[in-house]
Protein backbone atom coordinates (compact mmCIF):
# COMPACT_ATOMS: atom_id res chain seq x y z
CA UNK A 1 0.00 0.00 0.00
CA UNK A 2 1.41 3.39 -1.00
CA UNK A 3 2.24 5.56 2.25
CA UNK A 4 0.85 9.34 2.15
CA UNK A 5 4.71 10.37 2.37
CA UNK A 6 4.77 8.09 -0.77
CA UNK A 7 1.90 10.01 -3.32
CA UNK A 8 3.58 13.39 -2.05
CA UNK A 9 7.13 12.23 -3.09
CA UNK A 10 5.46 10.87 -6.25
CA UNK A 11 4.08 14.17 -6.99
CA UNK A 12 7.00 16.60 -6.45
CA UNK A 13 8.91 14.34 -8.18
CA UNK A 14 5.91 15.32 -11.32
CA UNK A 15 5.34 19.10 -10.61
CA UNK A 16 5.67 21.85 -8.33
CA UNK A 17 2.88 21.35 -5.14
CA UNK A 18 0.97 24.25 -4.32
CA UNK A 19 0.20 25.20 -0.58
CA UNK A 20 -2.36 27.38 0.81
CA UNK A 21 -2.00 31.21 1.50
CA UNK A 22 -3.04 33.43 4.97
CA UNK A 23 -5.07 32.22 7.52
CA UNK A 24 -5.17 35.17 9.39
CA UNK A 25 -5.51 37.26 6.09
CA UNK A 26 -8.66 35.49 5.70
CA UNK A 27 -9.76 35.60 9.29
CA UNK A 28 -9.08 39.74 9.26
CA UNK A 29 -11.91 39.70 6.28
CA UNK A 30 -14.27 38.02 8.03
CA UNK A 31 -16.86 40.44 10.78
CA UNK A 32 -16.20 38.29 14.10
CA UNK A 33 -17.20 39.17 17.31
CA UNK A 34 -15.69 38.85 20.73
CA UNK A 35 -19.02 36.05 21.13
CA UNK A 36 -17.52 34.58 18.08
CA UNK A 37 -14.33 33.90 19.29
CA UNK A 38 -15.46 32.47 22.58
CA UNK A 39 -18.61 30.44 21.48
CA UNK A 40 -19.75 28.50 24.25
CA UNK A 41 -16.58 26.61 24.74
CA UNK A 42 -15.01 29.93 26.03
CA UNK A 43 -17.45 31.94 27.30
CA UNK A 44 -15.94 31.90 30.87
CA UNK A 45 -12.66 33.03 29.88
CA UNK A 46 -11.18 36.13 31.80
CA UNK A 47 -9.16 37.29 28.77
CA UNK A 48 -9.94 39.25 25.99
CA UNK A 49 -10.35 36.58 22.60
CA UNK A 50 -10.92 38.64 20.04
CA UNK A 51 -7.97 37.60 17.88
CA UNK A 52 -6.90 34.15 18.96
CA UNK A 53 -7.35 32.93 15.77
CA UNK A 54 -7.03 28.93 17.00
CA UNK A 55 -10.01 29.23 19.01
CA UNK A 56 -12.61 29.20 15.77
CA UNK A 57 -11.81 25.88 15.13
CA UNK A 58 -13.67 24.97 17.91
CA UNK A 59 -16.14 28.33 18.07
CA UNK A 60 -16.63 28.41 14.44
CA UNK A 61 -15.36 25.84 12.35
CA UNK A 62 -17.94 27.12 9.85
CA UNK A 63 -15.54 30.10 9.54
CA UNK A 64 -12.80 27.95 8.99
CA UNK A 65 -13.83 25.32 6.72
CA UNK A 66 -15.08 28.12 4.43
CA UNK A 67 -11.18 29.62 4.24
CA UNK A 68 -9.57 26.01 3.66
CA UNK A 69 -12.39 25.47 0.35
CA UNK A 70 -11.59 28.31 -1.37
CA UNK A 71 -7.90 28.42 -1.21
CA UNK A 72 -8.71 24.50 -2.15
CA UNK A 73 -10.99 25.77 -4.89
CA UNK A 74 -8.02 28.23 -5.78
CA UNK A 75 -5.59 25.34 -6.71
CA UNK A 76 -3.58 24.51 -3.56
CA UNK A 77 -2.61 20.76 -2.88
CA UNK A 78 -1.74 21.16 0.69
CA UNK A 79 -3.18 23.13 3.24
CA UNK A 80 -2.44 24.47 6.52
CA UNK A 81 -4.28 23.70 9.62
CA UNK A 82 -5.63 26.76 11.92
CA UNK A 83 -2.57 25.66 14.94
CA UNK A 84 -0.24 28.52 14.62
CA UNK A 85 -0.51 29.92 18.13
CA UNK A 86 -2.34 26.02 19.37
CA UNK A 87 0.63 25.68 21.88
CA UNK A 88 0.30 25.68 25.69
CA UNK A 89 3.01 28.45 25.80
CA UNK A 90 1.04 31.04 23.09
CA UNK A 91 -2.22 30.27 24.37
CA UNK A 92 -0.77 30.87 27.95
CA UNK A 93 -1.38 34.37 27.22
CA UNK A 94 -5.33 33.65 27.08
CA UNK A 95 -5.15 31.58 30.26
CA UNK A 96 -5.94 28.77 27.95
CA UNK A 97 -3.16 26.69 28.00
CA UNK A 98 -5.37 23.43 28.45
CA UNK A 99 -7.19 23.81 25.56
CA UNK A 100 -4.33 23.55 23.17
CA UNK A 101 -4.09 19.92 22.76
CA UNK A 102 -7.96 20.44 22.11
CA UNK A 103 -7.13 23.08 19.44
CA UNK A 104 -4.58 21.21 17.18
CA UNK A 105 -6.95 18.00 17.01
CA UNK A 106 -9.98 20.35 16.24
CA UNK A 107 -7.65 21.79 13.27
CA UNK A 108 -6.55 18.98 12.02
CA UNK A 109 -9.98 17.49 11.96
CA UNK A 110 -11.14 20.43 9.93
CA UNK A 111 -8.66 20.70 6.89
CA UNK A 112 -8.64 17.00 7.01
CA UNK A 113 -12.70 17.02 6.20
CA UNK A 114 -12.22 19.81 3.75
CA UNK A 115 -9.14 17.97 2.16
CA UNK A 116 -10.76 14.94 1.60
CA UNK A 117 -13.62 16.26 0.25
CA UNK A 118 -11.81 17.80 -2.44
CA UNK A 119 -9.34 15.28 -3.50
CA UNK A 120 -9.88 13.14 -6.23
CA UNK A 121 -7.46 10.70 -7.28
CA UNK A 122 -6.00 13.29 -10.09
CA UNK A 123 -5.40 15.42 -7.26
CA UNK A 124 -5.17 14.50 -3.99
CA UNK A 125 -5.64 16.74 -1.57
CA UNK A 126 -2.94 16.94 1.91
CA UNK A 127 -2.86 18.82 5.32
CA UNK A 128 0.04 19.85 6.74
CA UNK A 129 -0.27 20.28 10.58
CA UNK A 130 1.47 23.68 11.67
CA UNK A 131 3.29 23.93 14.60
CA UNK A 132 4.02 28.20 14.64
CA UNK A 133 7.45 29.17 16.40
CA UNK A 134 5.44 30.05 19.86
CA UNK A 135 5.80 33.94 20.86
CA UNK A 136 8.88 33.11 23.28
CA UNK A 137 12.75 32.85 21.98
CA UNK A 138 15.16 30.08 23.58
CA UNK A 139 18.21 32.38 21.87
CA UNK A 140 17.45 35.59 22.82
CA UNK A 141 16.92 37.61 25.99
CA UNK A 142 14.02 39.54 26.55
CA UNK A 143 16.27 41.82 28.99
CA UNK A 144 18.40 44.64 27.32
CA UNK A 145 20.33 44.60 30.59
CA UNK A 146 20.46 40.44 31.06
CA UNK A 147 21.93 39.13 28.03
CA UNK A 148 21.82 35.97 29.75
CA UNK A 149 18.32 35.38 30.82
CA UNK A 150 15.88 33.44 29.30
CA UNK A 151 11.84 33.31 29.30
CA UNK A 152 11.69 29.53 28.04
CA UNK A 153 13.85 26.63 28.04
CA UNK A 154 14.25 23.99 25.39
CA UNK A 155 12.40 21.42 27.49
CA UNK A 156 9.53 23.32 28.41
CA UNK A 157 9.62 24.30 24.58
CA UNK A 158 9.64 20.12 23.85
CA UNK A 159 6.80 19.92 26.24
CA UNK A 160 4.77 22.12 24.14
CA UNK A 161 5.39 20.85 20.98
CA UNK A 162 4.75 17.22 21.82
CA UNK A 163 1.35 18.03 22.96
CA UNK A 164 0.80 20.06 19.75
CA UNK A 165 2.08 17.37 17.73
CA UNK A 166 -0.22 14.67 18.95
CA UNK A 167 -2.98 16.88 18.67
CA UNK A 168 -2.41 17.39 14.97
CA UNK A 169 -1.81 13.46 14.04
CA UNK A 170 -4.68 12.97 16.28
CA UNK A 171 -6.96 14.93 13.86
CA UNK A 172 -5.31 13.55 10.97
CA UNK A 173 -2.65 15.98 9.64
CA UNK A 174 -0.69 14.35 6.95
CA UNK A 175 2.61 15.88 7.67
CA UNK A 176 3.96 18.64 10.00
CA UNK A 177 4.83 22.09 9.14
CA UNK A 178 7.28 23.70 11.71
CA UNK A 179 7.10 27.29 10.08
CA UNK A 180 7.99 30.71 10.14
CA UNK A 181 10.82 30.20 12.35
CA UNK A 182 12.84 32.78 13.67
CA UNK A 183 15.14 31.36 16.16
CA UNK A 184 16.59 27.88 14.85
CA UNK A 185 16.89 26.63 18.36
CA UNK A 186 12.87 26.83 18.96
CA UNK A 187 12.82 24.84 16.06
CA UNK A 188 15.48 22.15 16.84
CA UNK A 189 12.96 21.81 20.28
CA UNK A 190 9.81 21.11 17.96
CA UNK A 191 12.09 18.69 15.68
CA UNK A 192 12.99 17.17 18.74
CA UNK A 193 9.37 16.98 20.01
CA UNK A 194 7.75 15.78 16.51
CA UNK A 195 10.69 12.61 16.21
CA UNK A 196 9.66 11.78 19.77
CA UNK A 197 6.33 11.42 19.45
CA UNK A 198 6.99 9.33 16.04
CA UNK A 199 8.98 7.00 17.93
CA UNK A 200 6.89 6.78 21.33
CA UNK A 201 3.67 6.62 18.51
CA UNK A 202 4.82 4.31 15.83
CA UNK A 203 3.35 6.80 13.48
CA UNK A 204 5.85 8.76 11.05
CA UNK A 205 4.47 11.58 8.79
CA UNK A 206 6.95 13.84 6.19
CA UNK A 207 8.34 17.02 8.30
CA UNK A 208 8.76 20.47 6.33
CA UNK A 209 11.17 22.96 7.81
CA UNK A 210 10.30 26.92 7.26
CA UNK A 211 12.21 29.83 8.34
CA UNK A 212 11.38 33.30 8.15
CA UNK A 213 13.89 36.23 7.70
CA UNK A 214 13.60 38.62 9.37
CA UNK A 215 15.27 41.98 7.27
CA UNK A 216 17.70 42.83 4.71
CA UNK A 217 20.73 41.17 6.68
CA UNK A 218 19.05 38.08 5.31
CA UNK A 219 19.85 36.57 8.75
CA UNK A 220 16.87 34.80 11.21
CA UNK A 221 16.14 36.94 14.14
CA UNK A 222 18.41 34.99 15.84
CA UNK A 223 20.97 35.59 14.01
CA UNK A 224 21.99 32.62 11.13
CA UNK A 225 22.33 32.88 7.68
CA UNK A 226 20.47 30.80 5.30
CA UNK A 227 23.06 27.99 4.69
CA UNK A 228 23.76 27.72 8.56
CA UNK A 229 20.08 27.71 8.99
CA UNK A 230 19.58 24.37 6.74
CA UNK A 231 23.15 22.51 8.58
CA UNK A 232 21.02 23.22 11.74
CA UNK A 233 18.33 21.58 10.93
CA UNK A 234 19.30 19.11 8.50
CA UNK A 235 19.58 16.12 10.45
CA UNK A 236 15.76 16.12 10.87
CA UNK A 237 15.64 14.77 7.06
CA UNK A 238 12.98 16.95 6.20
CA UNK A 239 10.65 16.09 3.22
CA UNK A 240 11.87 20.41 2.54
CA UNK A 241 13.34 22.89 3.65
CA UNK A 242 12.59 27.01 2.68
CA UNK A 243 11.48 30.17 3.88
CA UNK A 244 8.11 32.05 4.56
CA UNK A 245 6.52 35.61 6.21
CA UNK A 246 8.19 38.68 7.08
CA UNK A 247 9.33 39.60 3.34
CA UNK A 248 7.67 39.32 0.24
CA UNK A 249 9.02 36.58 -2.47
CA UNK A 250 11.16 39.18 -4.36
CA UNK A 251 13.44 39.76 -1.07
CA UNK A 252 13.64 36.66 -0.59
CA UNK A 253 14.95 34.93 -3.65
CA UNK A 254 18.58 34.91 -2.73
CA UNK A 255 17.75 33.12 0.62
CA UNK A 256 15.74 30.45 -1.10
CA UNK A 257 18.68 30.53 -3.76
CA UNK A 258 20.90 29.72 -1.36
CA UNK A 259 19.15 26.69 0.72
CA UNK A 260 18.33 25.53 -2.76
CA UNK A 261 22.26 25.44 -3.48
CA UNK A 262 23.08 23.26 -0.81
CA UNK A 263 20.06 21.11 0.16
CA UNK A 264 19.65 17.73 -0.71
CA UNK A 265 15.90 18.34 -0.13
CA UNK A 266 12.78 19.63 -1.91
CA UNK A 267 12.75 23.23 -1.46
CA UNK A 268 9.69 25.23 -0.37
CA UNK A 269 8.34 29.68 -0.27
CA UNK A 270 5.47 31.11 0.46
CA UNK A 271 6.14 34.49 0.92
CA UNK A 272 4.11 37.38 2.49
CA UNK A 273 2.44 39.58 -0.38
CA UNK A 274 4.57 42.14 -0.21
CA UNK A 275 5.64 43.94 3.12
CA UNK A 276 2.78 45.42 4.84
CA UNK A 277 2.59 49.76 3.90
CA UNK A 278 1.34 52.38 6.25
CA UNK A 279 -2.23 50.66 6.89
CA UNK A 280 -1.02 47.04 7.91
CA UNK A 281 -1.92 45.90 4.40
CA UNK A 282 -0.49 43.82 1.81
CA UNK A 283 -0.01 45.24 -1.84
CA UNK A 284 1.50 43.02 -3.94
CA UNK A 285 -1.17 41.79 -6.29
CA UNK A 286 -1.85 38.23 -7.35
CA UNK A 287 -0.64 39.08 -10.66
CA UNK A 288 2.98 40.21 -9.58
CA UNK A 289 3.59 37.59 -6.39
CA UNK A 290 2.59 34.86 -9.82
CA UNK A 291 4.99 36.40 -11.82
CA UNK A 292 8.27 36.49 -9.44
CA UNK A 293 7.68 33.41 -8.21
CA UNK A 294 7.11 32.06 -11.60
CA UNK A 295 10.73 33.07 -12.18
CA UNK A 296 11.90 31.49 -9.19
CA UNK A 297 10.19 28.23 -11.18
CA UNK A 298 11.57 29.17 -14.13
CA UNK A 299 14.72 29.08 -12.56
CA UNK A 300 14.65 25.60 -10.83
CA UNK A 301 14.50 26.49 -6.99
CA UNK A 302 11.30 25.56 -6.50
CA UNK A 303 9.24 22.47 -5.36
CA UNK A 304 7.00 23.55 -3.11
CA UNK A 305 5.01 27.47 -3.64
CA UNK A 306 2.19 28.67 -1.50
CA UNK A 307 1.64 32.41 0.14
CA UNK A 308 1.76 34.15 3.49
CA UNK A 309 0.70 37.22 5.05
CA UNK A 310 -1.52 38.70 2.93
CA UNK A 311 -1.87 36.08 0.71
CA UNK A 312 -5.51 35.34 -0.55
CA UNK A 313 -7.30 32.66 -2.79
CA UNK A 314 -6.83 34.87 -6.10
CA UNK A 315 -3.02 35.46 -5.47
CA UNK A 316 -2.75 31.44 -4.80
CA UNK A 317 -4.89 30.75 -8.29
CA UNK A 318 -2.54 33.13 -9.86
CA UNK A 319 0.17 31.47 -8.31
CA UNK A 320 -0.92 27.70 -9.26
CA UNK A 321 -1.71 28.96 -13.09
CA UNK A 322 2.11 30.12 -13.42
CA UNK A 323 3.72 27.25 -11.95
CA UNK A 324 1.46 24.73 -13.40
CA UNK A 325 3.30 23.95 -17.00
CA UNK A 326 7.32 24.43 -15.11
CA UNK A 327 9.29 21.02 -13.81
CA UNK A 328 9.92 21.08 -10.26
CA UNK A 329 13.44 21.83 -9.10
CA UNK A 330 15.90 18.41 -9.35
CA UNK A 331 16.73 18.04 -6.05
CA UNK A 332 20.83 17.45 -6.18
CA UNK A 333 22.30 14.75 -4.73
CA UNK A 334 24.73 16.49 -2.24
CA UNK A 335 28.13 14.77 -1.44
CA UNK A 336 28.22 14.21 2.32
CA UNK A 337 30.61 16.28 4.74
CA UNK A 338 30.94 17.30 8.30
CA UNK A 339 28.80 20.86 8.06
CA UNK A 340 28.43 22.43 10.82
CA UNK A 341 27.08 25.89 11.73
CA UNK A 342 27.31 28.51 14.05
CA UNK A 343 25.09 32.01 13.17
CA UNK A 344 27.65 31.25 9.79
CA UNK A 345 28.54 27.73 7.83
CA UNK A 346 31.42 25.87 8.71
CA UNK A 347 31.96 22.98 6.39
CA UNK A 348 34.90 20.53 6.68
CA UNK A 349 35.86 19.10 3.43
CA UNK A 350 38.46 18.17 0.73
CA UNK A 351 39.75 22.07 0.30
CA UNK A 352 39.15 23.33 3.89
CA UNK A 353 42.89 22.38 5.39
CA UNK A 354 43.48 22.55 8.87
CA UNK A 355 40.69 23.37 11.41
CA UNK A 356 41.79 25.53 14.17
CA UNK A 357 39.69 24.54 17.56
CA UNK A 358 39.89 27.81 20.23
CA UNK A 359 40.37 26.52 23.43
CA UNK A 360 40.84 29.21 25.51
CA UNK A 361 36.93 28.89 26.79
CA UNK A 362 37.91 25.85 28.60
CA UNK A 363 38.93 25.93 32.64
CA UNK A 364 40.99 22.76 32.27
CA UNK A 365 43.21 25.16 29.79
CA UNK A 366 43.12 28.57 31.36
CA UNK A 367 43.66 29.87 34.42
CA UNK A 368 42.72 33.20 33.45
CA UNK A 369 39.40 32.20 31.89
CA UNK A 370 38.65 29.83 35.06
CA UNK A 371 39.37 32.69 37.65
CA UNK A 372 37.33 34.94 35.81
CA UNK A 373 34.30 32.48 35.56
CA UNK A 374 34.45 31.87 39.16
CA UNK A 375 34.58 35.90 40.00
CA UNK A 376 31.70 36.08 37.74
CA UNK A 377 33.02 38.38 35.29
CA UNK A 378 31.67 36.78 32.32
CA UNK A 379 32.23 40.19 30.21
CA UNK A 380 36.07 39.56 30.48
CA UNK A 381 35.31 35.59 29.81
CA UNK A 382 33.47 36.36 26.81
CA UNK A 383 36.47 39.00 25.27
CA UNK A 384 38.46 35.59 25.34
CA UNK A 385 36.18 33.99 22.83
CA UNK A 386 36.05 37.14 20.53
CA UNK A 387 39.46 37.33 20.76
CA UNK A 388 40.04 33.76 19.89
CA UNK A 389 37.27 34.16 16.79
CA UNK A 390 39.01 37.58 15.50
CA UNK A 391 42.44 35.18 15.74
CA UNK A 392 41.38 32.66 13.42
CA UNK A 393 39.85 29.99 15.87
CA UNK A 394 36.91 28.38 13.53
CA UNK A 395 35.33 26.43 16.31
CA UNK A 396 35.11 27.60 19.85
CA UNK A 397 35.30 25.59 22.56
CA UNK A 398 33.86 25.71 25.69
CA UNK A 399 34.65 23.95 29.14
CA UNK A 400 33.60 24.60 32.81
CA UNK A 401 34.74 21.11 34.55
CA UNK A 402 36.17 21.92 37.31
CA UNK A 403 35.35 21.03 41.37
CA UNK A 404 35.27 24.93 42.04
CA UNK A 405 32.64 25.37 40.14
CA UNK A 406 29.09 24.48 39.22
CA UNK A 407 29.84 23.34 35.41
CA UNK A 408 25.95 22.56 34.66
CA UNK A 409 25.26 26.16 35.80
CA UNK A 410 28.07 27.78 34.50
CA UNK A 411 28.25 26.49 31.14
CA UNK A 412 24.15 27.62 30.57
CA UNK A 413 24.95 30.74 31.61
CA UNK A 414 27.98 31.52 29.27
CA UNK A 415 26.41 29.94 26.24
CA UNK A 416 23.38 31.95 26.65
CA UNK A 417 25.92 35.46 26.75
CA UNK A 418 27.49 33.63 23.57
CA UNK A 419 24.72 33.33 22.05
CA UNK A 420 24.30 37.66 22.29
CA UNK A 421 27.52 37.90 20.74
CA UNK A 422 27.53 37.52 17.54
CA UNK A 423 31.02 38.20 16.75
CA UNK A 424 31.56 34.93 18.75
CA UNK A 425 28.40 32.99 18.11
CA UNK A 426 29.14 33.04 14.12
CA UNK A 427 31.89 30.39 15.18
CA UNK A 428 30.55 26.85 15.76
CA UNK A 429 31.03 25.76 19.32
CA UNK A 430 32.34 22.08 20.59
CA UNK A 431 30.63 21.70 24.12
CA UNK A 432 33.76 19.94 26.33
CA UNK A 433 33.08 18.01 29.00
CA UNK A 434 32.69 14.61 30.57
CA UNK A 435 29.87 14.60 32.37
CA UNK A 436 26.45 14.12 30.22
CA UNK A 437 24.21 16.34 32.61
CA UNK A 438 26.87 19.16 31.47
Amino acid sequence: MTTTKQKIESILKERIIVLDGAMGTMIQRVSLTEEDFRGTRFADARAELKGNNDLLSITRPDVIKNIHAQFLEAGSDIIETNTFNATTISQADYGLEDAAYELNVAGAAIAREMADKYSTPEKPRFVAGVLGPTNRTASISPDVNDAGMRNITFDELVTAYSDATRGLIEGGADLILIETVFDTLNAKAAVYAVLEVFDNSGVELPIMLSGTITDASGRTLSGQTAEAFWYSLSHARPLSIGFNCALGAEDLRPHVQTVANVAGVNVSVHPNAGLPNEFGEYDDTPEYMAGVLKSFAEDGLLNIVGGCCGSTPQHIKAIADAVANIKPRTVPDIKPVCSLAGLEPLILNDVTGFVNVGERCNVAGSAKFKNLIAEGNYQSALEIGRVQVENGAQIVDVNMDDAMLDAEKEVVTFLNLIAGEPDIARAPLMIDSSKWNV
